[in-house]
């Protein structure tokens, strides 16, 4: 149960710390007050998307807080590692550069786990739901959510999966006769390119090293000789291997006087031992420099060869040979297609067959509940003052797909007599909201979301058909928690607790407040709905008559 909002610099709201109840909580306000900033707001801790234009002018970031009490023990919480808390604190801070902090219980998630989160925890109904039902699109998912048909769906689509894998595998292999030997003679052409050359892994490295060695052999040769002088000496000095040499006699010498030149000797000797083996693998190094222009120019041409092929094949040597080695597997591929491709029919048939056989099961559970959803819904619909109306779910079969076999509609009549017709063709705005409610109602029994919020779904709804939804809408909060923002007198007026959303200029900037109302707030709230900005002796009337009928 959502028990705490706190909201901050989100448009008009600077600061508002909303307090919701069990039961039937009502949002009430001028039109432009910032009823849907309310909503925004809970959609933002729910993981919906929050952009910066939100921020309000002036500030540099927008945050909301929600506390949950009575939250069960979701699997969500083990699995991104938060620790669970009957009373689940949940807050969001978007920043102008659009970055968003999410925090559940004080540790960071991401948006995508706190979305995942926030299906759990609240339903927002608003408006727009009225679209996705005259959307027919939408119809077999509502049916789907409704029989519990996660794990038949899952079965089906694990079975489709294995059987659009297989006929892909067939059309890549099926080609015309023209087709198959133009490719044919191109993967010839290219393996035999490939491997005339010989190539050898890492070979282009190899040359591009000992091309460089070579291309500066000169100065190399000279610093090699230089080096060698400078160890080893010249006609005219000594080296550095030959004076160490001699300070280290000088050393041993003295270290025979006094103790003092011990560890100077020590030091001389490792050095010397160091230098003498440095001058023999430089000496070494020169022994084994040997080139030529000859060399060079060969290693130039094999270099030539190994380009080309990487700009038709790959960067390097080994991805050259991995080419080569898909070539020669395509090649055989297409050599003895015909003997594959009838493997794979034989396999395609048999996956085709479990797939419709999972198609049939789906469907199965889904005429079932089908039945049994039109029934309730049918009920909830007589509540709400429709006792006329027909409802039932149309079926049509068809080729397998990734939802299966099924294509479901959702017909209606909303008049005695009148023959079935698509959704979208035969309910006005006040059926559309009161179909939406009933459905939604139905839906609901089936999650374990303990809050649901209305969003002027009373829109087109008036009189007796308006008081049938205040109606069912209370009954609803018997069990759950609900939030219902309404332009009504009658659904105001049932509220277990009413919020008065209200804006007001100082100083050149707007600010929304949110109060919660006593009786006599109610009462002339409720007077406001009903007679507009000028209220009235009858008007409160009125209203106070509405509030002790509903007591």
């Amino acid at each position: 149960m959502l028990s705490l909002l706190h909201i901050e610099n989100i448009a008009v709201i600077e600061c508002a710390d909303i307090s919701f109840h069990k039961g039937f909580n009502i949002l009430t306000g001028e039109t432009g007050a910032g009823k849907s900033i309310v909503i925004d707001g809970i959609s933002a801790i729910l993981g919906e998307r929050a952009y910066r234009d939100m921020i309000r002018t002036g500030t540099d970031k927008a945050t909301v807080r929600a506390v949950f009490t009575d939250v069960p023990e979701l699997a969500w919480f083990e699995e991104n590692g938060v620790e669970y808390d009957p009373e689940t604190v949940i807050l969001r801070q978007v920043y102008l550069d659009g970055k968003n902090i999410c925090r559940v219980n004080g540790t960071l998630v991401n948006v995508s786990a706190l979305r995942k989160l926030g299906l759990q925890l609240i339903n927002i109904h608003g408006q727009h739901d009225s679209a996705s039902l005259f959307d027919e699109a939408n119809h077999l998912q509502f049916l789907d959510d409704y029989a519990s048909n996660q794990q038949l769906r899952s079965t089906y689509a694990e079975k489709y999966d294995a059987l659009s894998a297989l006929r892909l595998e067939i059309d890549r292999m099926t080609m015309d006769e023209g087709e198959k030997l133009r490719r044919m003679e191109t993967l010839r052409y290219q393996i035999e390119e490939i491997s005339k050359a010989q190539l050898q892994p890492g070979e282009d490295e190899q040359l591009e090293q000992r091309r460089k060695l070579l291309q500066n052999a000169e100065k190399i040769s000279d610093g090699i000789n230089t080096a060698v002088e400078c160890l080893y000496g010249g006609d005219d000095s000594d080296g550095a291997a030959s004076l160490l040499q001699q300070a280290e006699r000088e050393l041993a010498r003295l270290s025979r006087y006094t103790e003092a030149f011990s560890s100077i000797h020590e030091k001389v000797t490792d050095l010397m031992y160091q230098v003498q083996d440095a001058a023999e693998e430089v000496r070494d190094a020169r022994d084994e420099l040997s080139y030529s222009a000859d060399e060079l120019e060969n290693i130039e041409s094999r270099l030539d060869v190994i380009h080309r092929l990487r700009r038709k094949y790959g960067a390097t040597c080994e991805d050259i040979l991995q080419y080569l080695e898909n070539a020669k597997q395509e090649l055989d591929e297409i050599e003895f297609a015909d003997d594959h491709i009838e493997r794979l029919k034989v396999k395609c048939e048999k996956a085709k067959k479990e797939a419709m056989e999972a198609a049939e099961a789906l469907r199965k559970n889904r005429k079932s509940a089908a039945m049994a959803l039109s029934a309730k819904i049918l009920s909830e619909l007589s509540q709400l003052d429709m006792p006329k109306v027909q409802f039932q779910c149309c079926f049509t079969e068809i080729e397998l797909s990734p939802n299966g076999a099924d294509q479901v509609a959702f017909y209606m009549s909303a008049n005695a007599g009148e023959a079935l017709k698509p959704l979208s063709k035969v309910a006005s705005g006040g059926e559309l909201a009161r179909i939406m409610l009933a459905m939604k109602n139905v839906l609901a029994e089936q999650d374990r979301v303990q809050t649901l919020i209305f969003d002027e779904v009373d829109t087109g709804v008036s009189g007796r058909a308006a008081q049938k939804v205040a109606e069912k809408l209370r009954s609803v909060a018997k069990s759950k928690q609900v939030l219902c923002v309404t332009h009504l007198p009658q659904l105001a007026a049932m509220g277990d607790t009413h919020l008065l959303i209200a804006k007001e200029e100082r100083g050149g900037r707007t600010y929304t407040t949110v109060t919660p109302l006593d009786m006599d707030g109610r009462k002339r709230e409720l007077a406001r709905i009903i007679g507009g900005a000028a209220i009235t002796e009858t008007t409160l009337k009125s209203a106070e008559e509405m509030l002790l009928c509903n007591t």
